[in-house]
């Protein structure tokens, strides 16, 4: 799905997103995590062995949910499923998104089976609220 100019924009930022995977037994996981972008692909990075590595290669069904860091009344809601797993044992992919969020690299370097796992969007949504601006009365 071709992501909108919105949702790219709050991609882009240095928003936070709280994944949801799905436990084995079908009950949520949410995390936040930070996200990255390329093209219409959402990207994280994490552990393998981390829960939420495991759920995502078992069922690659998931949803996000972020919010601007400008503006909290600005929403991106994603659901999609994971459609690539690249290890990442040199960290690139975890040092670029630690640029954006740190502006330097990531600090911890002993992941062994550190992973990018990309996003795509079955549904993208952006959606701002009007509960933030004052009412004319």
């Amino acid at each position: 799905m071709r992501l909108s100019a919105d949702v790219r924009r709050v991609l882009d930022s240095r928003c936070i997103g709280h994944l949801a995977t799905l436990q084995p037994d079908g009950s949520p996981k949410v995390e936040p995590v930070w996200l990255g972008r390329e093209g219409d692909r959402v990207w994280i990075a994490t552990d393998e062995r981390t829960l939420k590595g495991r759920n995502m290669r078992r069922d690659p069904r998931v949803a996000l949910s972020i919010v601007s860091p400008d503006d909290p009344y600005e929403q991106v809601l994603i659901r999609g499923r994971v459609v690539e797993i690249r290890p990442d044992r040199a960290l690139e992919g975890l040092d670029k998104l630690s640029h954006k969020y740190l502006g330097r690299p990531f600090p911890r370097r002993d992941w062994p089976s550190r992973a990018l796992y990309a996003i795509e969007a079955d549904l993208a949504r952006y959606y701002k609220s009007k509960l933030g601006e004052p009412r004319e009365t």
